[in-house]
């Protein structure tokens, strides 16, 4: 036996060595800060590609919340052990743009792999954003989102108003605010997530106001900050006066983690948030029917509002990998470019549709029909042609720049400052953000 064993053992090795060895496959690895169901789609994404060829595998990693994913992804690079993909919020794009030498243009890796490559297939609003002077674009869209108002229909209904017409200006919304607290129907008439974001940033945006110099920061590292305009002062000078009358009930810095709950819980009738919380606020919601309607703007500041500006993340790639990395990491860009997969994207997170085409398959599809106000966020962010004002922001260390936008506004809700002495503090605070950043850029 042991000598047939011995024999056995020794046809085996010989087979072994006689047989074709498989390729290793590349792997592609892929920092991200898509966490819970984001993140399983995600992954589902990632594991869809790697199963439609052999040549490749992409690798994802949560890396935590977007400024934790940008922070390791530095760090990374300084030490020579980056990823070949890393997501970046929309507000790290000055970053990135400045960081010399560090990333490979998404427009240039695809020609160098002979990857096809159309920009005019993407939305306006997400190529403006991503672009540079030239109009080249950066990095590849993945999931880009705007905000929208979310409002709790059974409440509107409760207190007397018609559940099919949520409030187009501040105006009305002030006015039905109050209403849904004076019948009782709710405790309060509205709250937000993202203050710096929607409060600020977008309405600015919508209105057609600079929110800084030099393009709102498109036209280089010399921009200055002129948020503390008319039109925002009198905006936070409303949320103060409404947040005192308790129409208004704040949600916490950054994000807003105590809005949402407001919303859910039927505290609040009105929820402002990225388009991409339509499913957690679809899934949290199961107790009432919810509407969705595009934010409001102020009637006698402008009777034709612009377009909303964007949230979410890109997909940058970094220097320093072989070639064959890039091969696949342009493949796996081209794979997330077609429509079935951004549809499936949007349709399941509610971010936008970054391509026309996925946008067009939607309605082929019939889904915006089965779902009504699903597609809010898009019709509300290609509203017009986008100006100079309205096409989105680009500021180094916008990150820093928000947290003081927040704490300002947390000084004017305490009462010791004005609407006017917080945002002239937020931007001179904020210009000296820039003014580091660019001497660290230079």
């Amino acid at each position: 036996m042991k000598k047939l064993g011995l024999l056995l053992s020794t046809g085996i090795i010989a087979a072994l060595a006689h047989a074709p060895q498989a390729a290793a496959q590349t792997e592609i690895a892929w920092w991200h800060a898509m966490d819970a169901e984001l993140g399983k789609k995600l992954e589902e994404i990632a594991t869809g590609f790697n199963e439609s060829q052999s040549e490749f595998k992409v690798v994802p990693t949560y890396k935590g919340s977007y400024p934790e994913t940008l922070t390791a992804a530095i760090a990374a690079f300084r030490a020579n052990e980056q990823p070949a993909i890393v997501q970046v919020f929309e507000v790290g794009t000055g970053t990135m743009m400045a960081a010399k030498g560090a990333v490979y243009p998404v427009y240039q890796l695809m020609a160098d792999n002979g990857e096809p490559w159309d920009p005019s297939g993407f939305l306006a609003p997400v190529t403006g954003y991503y672009s540079d002077t030239d109009g080249n674009i950066l990095s590849m869209p993945f999931n880009s989102s705007t905000p929208i108002m979310y409002y709790n229909k059974d409440v509107f209904e409760k207190a007397g108003l018609d559940p099919e017409t949520p409030p187009k200006t501040w105006a009305e919304l002030e006015t039905m605010s109050r209403q849904i607290m004076e019948s009782g129907a709710a405790p309060c008439g509205f709250t937000s997530g993202w203050i710096s974001w929607v409060q600020l940033e977008n309405l600015s945006a919508i209105h057609d106001q600079p929110y800084g110099t030099l393009e709102n920061g498109f036209g280089g590292l010399g921009t200055e900050f002129t948020f503390n305009g008319p039109v925002q002062v009198q905006h936070w000078d409303n949320l103060k006066k409404w947040a005192d009358e308790g129409l208004f009930q704040y949600g916490g810095p950054v994000g807003g983690a105590d809005a949402p709950p407001k919303f859910y819980a039927q505290e609040c009738a009105i929820y402002m948030n990225s388009s991409a919380s339509r499913a957690g606020v679809i899934n949290n919601s199961k107790e009432f029917e919810v509407g969705f309607a595009p934010l409001p703007y102020y009637d006698d500041v402008t009777t034709d509002p612009k377009n909303s500006i964007i949230g979410g993340a890109t997909l940058w790639a970094l220097n320093g990998k072989d070639p064959e990395v890039y091969k696949g990491v342009a493949q796996f860009f081209t794979y997330l470019s077609q429509p079935d997969i951004q549809a499936g994207w949007h349709q399941f997170t509610g971010y936008l549709p970054i391509t026309n085409a996925a946008y067009e398959l939607g309605q082929e599809q019939g889904y915006y029909e089965a779902n009504p106000g699903s597609d809010i966020a898009i019709k509300q962010i290609t509203r017009g042609t986008p100006t100079a004002n309205s096409k989105g922001i680009r500021f180094g260390n916008l990150t820093q720049a928000r947290t003081v936008v927040d704490e300002e506004f947390e000084a004017l809700l305490a009462g010791s400052k004005t609407a006017q002495e917080a945002l002239d503090a937020a931007v001179e605070r904020g210009n000296q953000i820039l003014r580091d950043f660019e001497a660290a850029n230079q």
